[in-house]
């Protein structure tokens, strides 16, 4: 019997948690579009996610994002947007490994001996 209790109060919790994000309401609300084509803008909801976005029309743009993942981790997103591409910065996001040692002697090489170009007659 404690263990059917147990095990339905469990499900209800998780129900009830599920329910909350699908509930969640928009707290705080803000967008500003200037005639010079800047604008900015800003949200929040209640369910702990809060956005905000600055840029110059389809120039540029620099925002962030915060929220808690599904596990309980905290997300901390940073980004721009200009002409080199977006541009996101968070500790979550995957980096590349390491270039190893033999490509930077490689790299090292080649560039302390440069190629010397052939003229073709």
């Amino acid at each position: 019997m404690f263990k059917s209790a147990l095990i339905i109060s469990l499900f209800l919790v998780a129900a009830v948690r599920s329910a909350d994000e699908s509930q969640a309401e928009i707290t705080k609300y803000r967008s500003e579009v200037k005639p010079d084509g800047s604008y900015s803008w800003e949200f929040g909801t209640s369910n702990g996610i809060d956005a905000q976005e600055s840029g110059v029309g389809s120039a540029y743009a620099a925002g962030s994002v915060q929220y808690t993942a599904p596990d309980g981790t905290p997300i901390q997103l940073e980004y721009t947007a200009d002409e080199n591409g977006y541009q996101p910065r968070g500790a979550h996001l995957p980096t590349p490994p390491p270039i190893p040692d033999y490509i930077l002697k490689a790299l090292a090489y080649i560039e302390a001996h440069p190629f010397t170009r052939i003229q073709l007659k």
